[in-house]
């Protein structure tokens, strides 16, 4: 048995010992796989939770709806108005600790009710190597992280799923339209509303890893992948961007040379 194999199998027994669990499910690589696998240990003694936010794009929702039903899979939405909590809306260093630990609460009481013996959440052993203070939520609620017991990492997880038939095995990841602001910087439902907006069309135009950073009132900053360049700056390509998001309220819009890269706005 090769060691992926292995792995596979310490998180289907780990799944087992859990008897049953609501998967807190974004549509990402690492949730949908993780809840495949639930589905698949556990049969009908699993449900998947997601939450609806202003921080989560309308088509992450629609793929975690489609595919839930598609897997015959029960599927909660929770609906959160995030900006409503002042440590969140006001954007500190560790805003994602608030967040996290303000929708796993919810999440807790929602797999409390359904009879529901553990959360689980799709962290995976890359996850050690950036700065996430979302970890420290996870860490207090004692959430149950079942593709990090199994040691599982991103391009593991990536290569289980196309094993699986997942959609999301090749699917760029993911992060919620929170990260694209600076740190002490308010976050308004009109700026999110402008990144979302800019990342779609990015997305439409074929780029593949796309994050469309808002610096102050107006200023956007786009990171793909550097072999996409070339593409994003073709005039006609470069014209329609500047045209698009100055009607989405940017000032001014930018390319950042040094390309994609995760936790780019830690640094600010």
């Amino acid at each position: 048995m090769s060691e992926i194999d292995e792995k596979e199998k310490v998180l289907e027994n780990y799944l087992k010992e859990l008897k049953s669990v609501a998967v807190a499910f974004s549509a990402g690589v690492d949730s949908t796989f993780l809840l495949k696998k639930a589905k698949q240990v556990l049969k009908d003694n699993v449900i998947a939770i997601t939450i609806k936010s202003c921080f989560v794009p309308k088509r992450e929702l629609n793929e975690a709806i489609d595919f839930c039903k598609k897997e015959n899979i029960k599927h909660i939405i929770i609906e959160s108005d995030v900006l409503n909590v002042k440590e969140i809306a006001e954007n500190p260093k560790n805003r994602c600790y608030f967040c996290k630990k303000e929708l796993l609460k919810k999440m807790m009481q929602i797999a409390k009710d359904n009879a529901i013996d553990e959360l689980v959440e799709g962290s995976n052993m890359n996850d050690m190597d950036d700065y996430r203070p979302g970890s420290q939520a996870i860490a207090e609620l004692k959430i149950k992280s079942p593709l990090k017991y199994a040691k599982l990492y991103k391009q593991e997880i990536r290569l289980l799923s196309n094993k699986l038939e997942l959609p999301t095995w090749d699917k760029p990841s993911f992060a919620c339209l929170a990260s694209r602001f600076v740190y002490g910087e308010t976050i308004t439902e009109e700026k999110l509303e402008m990144v979302d907006k800019a990342e779609q069309l990015l997305l439409d135009m074929g780029l593949k890893q796309v994050r469309v950073r808002i610096h102050g009132e107006d200023m956007a900053r786009i990171e793909i992948e550097p072999n996409e360049i070339e593409k994003i700056v073709k005039k006609e390509n470069r014209e329609k961007i500047v045209k698009s998001f100055k009607e989405y309220g940017f000032s001014y819009v930018t390319l950042d040379l040094e390309g994609y890269r995760m936790g780019s706005m830690n640094k600010f």
